[in-house]
């Protein structure tokens, strides 16, 4: 009965006063917990809450008369003891009008509570059963970090998915997520996404849209569905693995190079058995880092051009998956997948000024072939997990001699290892990651190629669950500066981090 709940509540905001927001919560509380509403509806309290509702739209006026009249037939509720006299008033406790109409809320309520037994009326749960708020949920998370170079040598180190290992950074909020999902109805589901932190390149901090699509179910099973709107790329296991469950604080160059972001425009095609949709979600929930549930196969078709931006040359770029969670007789999960796209992606181009002259890289006018294949297994930590992902394709990518941008070869992926244990103070979930890429960085300006390589060493603690602290220290080898002309690389760098993430 969240209406009753969010009346009550309501009602005790509007009087301003701390003590009696308190009350009404904890009698909110009580309604809510307790299955309201039985067959001693005779009750006049019952009816003016029922006026509440209505007036605030919780209700229809046709759904109100419904219970008023079945209100009047029933018969009248056992007399309920009413509160206890209140004591004669000083003369700096003079009652008011305000004090008057609490003490009748008061007595309004305690009546409801006093006619509660049983399960709700039919007409009653006929009313509410179908509101918008009850099929749709609000969550989301929030990651608030900081992170410092000790030492580097070479072109200052420069991590494209990641402002806080700036050096003229300090504290910042990488991610500040609001996701609103749910079932509207066994044919249709919504998600929808926003970051209160996201970069747009004009503005470092802005709101900006994550995620919005719809699911299309064929069946009430849910087996097949059609996908359209803005959703994640289906490329690595990593990518499609939300940032909230990730260990690590960013995902590694040669799987997020694909697709930065993760999402794009599309529509896709994508099935999954029952079985597999409980392990995806089986995953998740018993917090061993799934990805979510992106179907065991799809196929389909995306922009190309990456997170919020408009296509550029009307060739979208087409991509299929498939992915299977198995899980043996002694309840270890693991997953084996593979996945590919290929389209033509337009650069950003910018002029460059090099041995005294300035040109800009020249590139055909529908783009330049991208295309990739990848691999993946998952050992879910049980408490041991390993995960490993390698890619091999081609890409935008500038030429040698800086004046045109052709599709040239690429290579790489990540190897990770975790233990995830729980004791009597939390749960712990030390890793460690090797990230390696050899290929051009498509979404940057010009396409440069980048090397990296480099090792993380992580721990990852929650002493409760809406609670993770993450602290990692990275060894860079190699790691290209991808941003501005000449494009410089960095070596044996160090650097630390520590992320603090609540979850609601």
């Amino acid at each position: 009965m969240a209406d009753v709940h969010v009346t009550v509540m309501a009602i005790a905001a509007s009087q301003r006063r701390p003590r009696r927001v308190l009350w009404f919560a904890t009698v909110g509380l009580f309604v809510t917990a307790v299955p309201a509403w039985a067959g001693q509806a005779g009750n006049d309290a019952l009816v003016r809450l029922l006026a509440v509702l209505r007036d605030r739209g919780s209700i229809s006026a046709q759904e109100y008369e419904e219970i008023r009249q079945l209100a009047a037939e029933a018969p009248a509720p056992p007399a309920v003891p009413g509160p206890a006299p209140a004591p004669a008033a000083t003369a700096d406790q003079t009652p008011t009008a305000l004090d008057t109409r609490l003490a009748e809320q008061d007595q309004a309520i305690a009546e409801v509570k006093a006619a509660t037994a049983g399960t709700p009326a039919p007409v009653v749960s006929r009313a509410l059963a179908g509101k918008w708020y009850e099929r749709i949920s609000l969550r989301g998370y929030t990651q608030f970090r900081r992170q410092e170079v000790t030492s580097e040598r070479g072109a200052v180190l420069e991590v494209p998915a990641d402002r806080s290992a700036n050096p003229n950074e300090s504290f910042m909020i990488r991610r500040g997520r609001f996701i609103f999902s749910g079932d509207l109805s066994d044919h249709l589901s919504l998600y929808a996404q926003t970051d209160f932190n996201a970069s747009t390149g004009a503005a470092d901090f802005s709101l900006q849209m994550r995620d919005l699509y719809g699911d299309i179910f064929f069946d009430k099973a849910k087996t097949w569905r059609v996908r359209l709107g803005q959703s994640k790329v289906p490329y690595g296991f990593v990518n499609l693995q939300s940032s909230q469950n990730r260990a690590p604080l960013e995902r590694p160059d040669a799987l997020n190079s694909a697709v930065e972001g993760e999402r794009d425009l599309g529509a896709s095609l994508i099935w999954a058995s029952a079985t597999a949709r409980q392990r995806f979600r089986d995953l998740v929930s018993q917090g061993l880092k799934g990805s979510g549930d992106y179907g065991v196969a799809a196929v389909g078709m995306y922009s190309g051009q990456g997170l919020n931006r408009s296509d550029q040359n009307g060739d979208a770029h087409w991509f299929a998956r498939t992915s299977y969670p198995f899980k043996t007789a002694g309840g270890q999960f693991y997953e084996l997948g593979v996945q590919g796209y290929r389209g033509h992606f337009v650069t950003t181009t910018q002029a460059i000024t090099s041995g005294g002259a300035t040109f800009t890289p020249a590139q055909g006018v529908d783009g330049t072939l991208d295309e990739r294949v990848a691999v993946t297994a998952v050992l879910y930590p049980q408490p041991f997990g390993v995960e490993a992902e390698w890619t091999v394709g081609k890409g935008p990518e500038i030429a040698d001699d800086l004046r045109s941008i052709a599709s040239r070869s690429l290579h790489g992926g990540y190897v990770q290892a975790g233990y995830r244990t729980r004791n009597g103070i939390g749960i712990w979930y030390p890793f460690v990651r090797w990230n390696y890429f050899d290929g051009a960085r498509k979404f940057a300006r010009n396409a440069p190629r980048n090397e990296v390589n480099e090792v993380d060493f992580g721990l990852e603690f929650a002493r409760w669950a809406e609670v993770e602290i993450t602290g990692v220290y990275t060894r860079t080898l190699r790691r290209t500066r991808t941003s501005t002309f000449p494009f410089g690389l960095t070596r044996d760098a160090n650097r630390v981090g520590l992320q603090v993430q609540w979850n609601y």
